[in-house]
C-alpha cells in the first residue's frame, strides 16, 4: 500500500485581511504530493494548497477568499516549480532485484551442469 506524503514546495506570507480574524498575518503553503512505497518513491504532478491565519489558526477555504487574496494566490501559484515527475527505486528494490537474477544464474547453471533436474 502506497503511503501519500504532501512535500512543502514553496510558502509564502501573505498580508491580506483573515476573512475570520481580520488579522494582516497568513501563510500560504504549496504541496506537492509524493507516493512512496517500499519499491519505489514516485513524485506526482499534483499540487495542494493550503492558506492559514497565523493569529487565529483558522484555515481559509476558497470559499472565503476575497478578491485581494485570489489575486495573492495568483500571483504565488505562478511562481511554484514543482519537482517534474519521477520514480525513483528504493535500495530494497535492487536489493532483491539482484537476488532474483542470482537465484536464476545459478538454477540455470545446475540444470546445465546436471545437478538439478526439472
Amino acid at each position: 500500500m502506497a503511503k501519500e506524503e504532501l512535500i512543502v514546495i514553496k510558502e509564502a506570507d501573505l498580508t491580506n485581511n483573515c476573512p475570520e480574524c481580520f488579522n494582516q498575518d497568513m501563510k500560504l503553503t504549496f504541496f506537492q504530493k509524493h507516493l512512496i512505497t517500499r519499491f519505489y518513491n514516485r513524485t506526482t504532478s499534483e499540487i495542494s494548497n493550503k492558506i492559514t491565519c497565523n493569529k487565529c489558526g483558522s484555515v481559509i477555504y476558497p470559499v472565503q477568499w476575497t478578491e485581494n487574496i485570489e489575486r495573492s494566490f495568483e500571483y504565488f501559484q505562478k511562481m511554484v516549480s514543482p519537482e517534474p515527475k519521477s520514480v525513483k527505486f528504493t535500495k530494497f528494490f535492487y536489493i532483491l532485484l539482484v537476488l532474483i537474477i542470482g537465484l536464476a544464474g545459478a538454477a540455470i547453471y545446475l540444470y546445465t551442469a546436471g545437478i538439478i533436474q526439472f
